[in-house]
C-alpha cells in the first residue's frame, strides 16, 4: 500500500471532520466573516475528490456518469438554501420571542455539539419517515436515484425535501434560542458530514466504524435491494438507529459497485430539471415511468423484464 493511500485511508476522516470543522469553529469563534467558510467548503470538496482518486471504494464510482452538472447544480441550490435558512433566523426569533431555554452562556463548542445531537435526531426521524411514506419517498428518492456515491452527490436533495429537513431539523432549535453563530456552525458541519458520508474514499474508522453513520454503514443504506436499505438513517451517529431498531452493521451479501440507486428506476434521469420533476412523475411500486424507459440504451432490460427488481410498494 502506497504512502498516499495510507494517508488517505487514516487521515481523510480526521482532516475532514476535525480539521475543517475545527477551522470553521475558529473562524466563527474569532468573529471572522462567515464568508471564510466558503473556501473551507471548497477545500472539503477538493479533498474528497483527491481521496477518491487515491483510495476509492470502487474505481467504477470515479467513472463519468453524466451526472456531474446536475450534482453541481444541487450543491449550489443546497448551499443557497442553507444561507437563506440562516438569514431567516432573525425573522423566526421575532415571530417566536421565547428565548429562555437555549444555554447561550455555555461555551460555543458545547452549544455546537448540543445542536448537532438534537439536529441529528430530528434529521433521522425525517429520513426514516421518508422511507416509509410514499409522498415523502418521492421527494427523497431524488437523493437515492444516483447510481454511485461520491463527494459531490452528498448534497443531492430535492429542494422541497431539504426545506422539510430544515424546518423539522433546525427550526425547533432556533425557536429555543439557538444563536446565529451556532446555526452557521451546524450548517457547515452538516455539509461536511454529507460529503464524508458519500465520498468514494475507502477510509478506516477503527473502533468508530459502527458508531458513525458514514462509510460502509451508509453504503448499506443506499443499496437497491428492495427495502433492505431502509436502515441506518442517522446523519452523524448510529445512536438513534440503535434506539429505534433500524441499525444494520453488515449487509446480507457483499455490496458491488452497481448496487446503488433505486431498483425500479434503473434509468434515473441525469439532468437537474428532470430530477426536479421526478417526484411528480414517479409512483413507488409501479415500476419505471415510461418517460425514463425511453432513455434506456439498446439491449437493456425492458420494464416487464425488470419487474423482479422492483421496490415493493410502500
Amino acid at each position: 500500500m502506497s504512502i498516499q493511500r495510507v494517508l488517505v485511508r487514516f487521515g481523510f476522516v480526521p482532516f475532514m471532520l476535525l480539521g475543517l470543522n475545527g477551522a470553521a469553529y475558529w473562524v466563527v469563534s474569532q468573529g471572522r466573516s462567515y464568508a471564510w467558510l466558503l473556501p473551507l467548503l471548497v477545500v472539503a470538496f477538493a479533498t474528497a475528490h483527491a481521496g477518491e482518486r487515491i483510495a476509492p471504494w470502487y474505481e467504477e464510482w470515479n467513472d463519468p456518469h453524466q451526472d456531474e452538472n446536475a450534482n453541481i447544480a444541487h450543491i449550489i441550490v443546497y448551499e443557497i438554501s442553507n444561507i437563506n435558512g440562516v438569514l431567516l433566523i432573525p425573522l423566526i426569533v421575532w415571530l417566536f420571542p421565547f428565548q429562555g431555554i437555549w444555554p447561550t452562556e455555555w461555551p460555543l463548542l458545547v452549544q455546537w455539539l448540543i445542536a448537532i445531537v438534537i439536529a441529528d435526531f430530528a434529521f433521522m426521524i425525517v429520513h426514516m419517515l421518508s422511507h416509509r411514506y410514499p409522498f415523502l419517498w418521492r421527494l427523497h428518492a431524488v437523493h437515492h436515484g444516483v447510481g454511485r456515491l461520491y463527494g459531490f452527490n452528498g448534497l443531492v436533495r430535492h429542494p422541497l425535501h431539504q426545506s422539510l429537513d430544515m424546518i423539522v431539523g433546525t427550526m425547533p432549535l432556533v425557536i429555543l434560542g439557538m444563536p446565529v453563530n451556532v446555526a452557521v456552525l451546524l450548517g457547515f458541519a452538516v455539509s461536511i458530514q454529507l460529503i464524508v458520508q458519500h465520498a468514494n474514499v475507502a477510509y478506516a474508522l477503527g473502533p468508530f466504524r459502527n458508531q458513525m453513520s458514514i462509510g460502509r454503514i451508509h453504503h448499506i443504506h443506499h443499496v437497491n435491494w428492495g427495502t433492505e436499505g431502509d436502515c441506518n438513517f442517522g446523519l452523524f451517529l448510529t445512536l438513534w438507529d440503535r434506539l429505534f431498531g433500524t441499525f444494520l452493521a453488515e449487509p446480507s451479501r457483499p455490496i458491488k459497485a452497481d448496487d446503488m440507486g433505486i431498483d425500479e428506476v434503473p434509468h434515473f434521469p441525469k439532468s437537474y430539471l428532470e430530477q426536479m420533476f421526478f417526484p411528480f412523475i414517479y409512483k413507488p411500486g409501479e415500476g419505471e415511468p415510461e418517460r425514463y424507459q425511453a432513455q434506456k440504451p439498446e439491449g437493456s432490460l425492458g420494464s416487464e423484464e425488470s419487474k423482479d427488481r422492483l421496490r415493493p410498494a410502500e
